[in-house]
């Protein structure tokens, strides 16, 4: 009898177990999913310059806004952590892809390992973060700021940066997250391209070489929008393409150069790269600094506190005396020594329509061929936890101006 009645306790229990088990799979099988597709430097409109069937295949059965604004200085790692937090670089502590941190003493470079994945140089709440916290499980191929921890986690499924892994496979990879068992499978999914960013540098956005990479990546996008068509999920799946900044043509010609005007004795750090810099004076040589900056043509300087608001580009500790930017299509180098090329270049003023981005989506969350004017990139992470019906930490973005955008 009393084993009986033993068998009978055990037998409830698991019974309870798997029902648990069972609503959780359950829970999740309806919940919707996000894609996020980043292409480094794919200007706003690049499709006109282009063949872009699979874009504009997009355009028709999902959305597509006018341009993605990003924030300034308009560089590739402030902006994909931005897109990540929602957050502005003077919020999110990376203020350049090279820079001094004056409160941690320990500089942080986009080629240093180490710096990337140091936790501290990291502020605000990722996207990732954001799931994971909420039990929705999350994936990033290369995304900015997934290598560091944040509150203790990473994403689920993450990658070490490796610039040499094949677009193809990158694509293959998502695809392969996307088919994993339901209850192993992310819901949020964040890849990376470094194209046509490289090209962009090299060519400048008007050749027929940088048109050539565009074309091959809309090619990409075609294959990874038909996979994902015929995955069993598919009517529950969200996709957004986008990018971090676009691309301005330099010219050799239009080159500055700070060593042609200050002495490199009056500077105690110096951040950021052509075209945006922010500059710590030695505190003797403030006044003059600032002077001489001031009376370089073709370039803009402010003092930290006097930063135009709409930059958002003056809190943090770790911006420098002196932010310098030269004017759109000029370059700003360091020293001579260094020589000027033509090409393109970003992390100018985002006023700079050049430095806007690409903005493409659709799925059951998105309207049908819709068209919306500008956004800001800072808005795109509240966008996902509407999608997503997840608690938003704080941030700087508003989900009103993304709304209309949503079914």
């Amino acid at each position: 009898m009393k084993f009986r009645v033993f068998s009978l306790l055990i037998g409830i229990v698991l019974f309870a177990c798997c029902k648990s088990s069972l609503n959780e799979v359950n829970s999740n099988s309806d919940k919707p999913y996000l894609i996020m597709l980043s292409m480094d430097g794919f200007r706003w409109d690049y499709p006109e310059k282009a063949n872009t069937p699979s874009l504009d295949n997009i355009e028709k059965v999902g959305v597509r806004v006018e341009s993605c604004v990003p924030c300034f200085p308009t560089k590739t790692f402030p902006n994909h952590y931005s897109m990540a937090t929602g957050l502005y670089p003077e919020n999110h502590g990376l203020i350049f892809n090279r820079f001094y941190a004056t409160d941690l003493g320990k500089f942080y470079s986009v080629g240093n390992r180490e710096s990337v994945g140091d936790s501290s140089f990291y502020f605000g709440e990722p996207i990732w973060v954001t799931a994971e916290k909420q039990g929705i499980r999350s994936a990033s191929y290369f995304w900015v700021g997934s290598e560091a921890l944040h509150d203790n986690l990473f994403p689920t499924y993450h990658y070490d940066y490796n610039g040499s892994v094949p677009f193809e496979d990158r694509l293959d990879g998502v695809i392969k997250w996307l088919k994993l068992p339901e209850e192993e499978r992310p819901h949020l999914i964040l890849w990376y391209m470094q194209e046509p960013d490289g090209i962009g540098h090299y060519a400048g956005p008007n050749h027929q070489e940088t048109i050539q990479v565009i074309e091959y990546l809309d090619s990409l996008v075609g294959v990874f929008y038909n996979k994902v068509a015929e995955l069993e999920i598919a009517e529950q799946v969200n996709v957004i393409i986008t990018s971090d900044h676009g691309m301005g043509e330099i010219s050799e010609e239009r080159t500055v150069y700070f060593d042609d005007y200050i002495n490199k004795n009056w500077i105690e750090y110096l951040d950021g790269a052509n075209p945006a810099y922010s500059i710590e004076a030695k505190e003797e040589f403030y006044d003059t600094l600032y002077s001489t900056l001031s009376r370089i043509d073709n370039i803009k300087v402010w003092k930290k506190e006097e930063v135009p608001a709409r930059l958002h580009f003056s809190k943090s500790e770790r911006i420098k005396d002196f932010v310098v930017v030269a004017d759109s299509s000029w370059s700003l180098l360091v020293s001579g020594k260094k020589k000027a090329y033509s090409g393109g270049a970003h992390g100018y003023d985002n006023i700079n329509k050049d430095m806007h981005a690409i903005f493409y989506a659709y799925g059951p969350a998105f309207k049908e061929g819709y068209k919306h004017n500008s956004i800001n990139n800072i808005d795109i992470y509240a966008l996902i936890c509407e999608i997503l019906d997840l608690d938003p930490a704080k941030n700087d973005g508003e989900l009103e101006n993304v709304i209309p955008l949503l079914n």
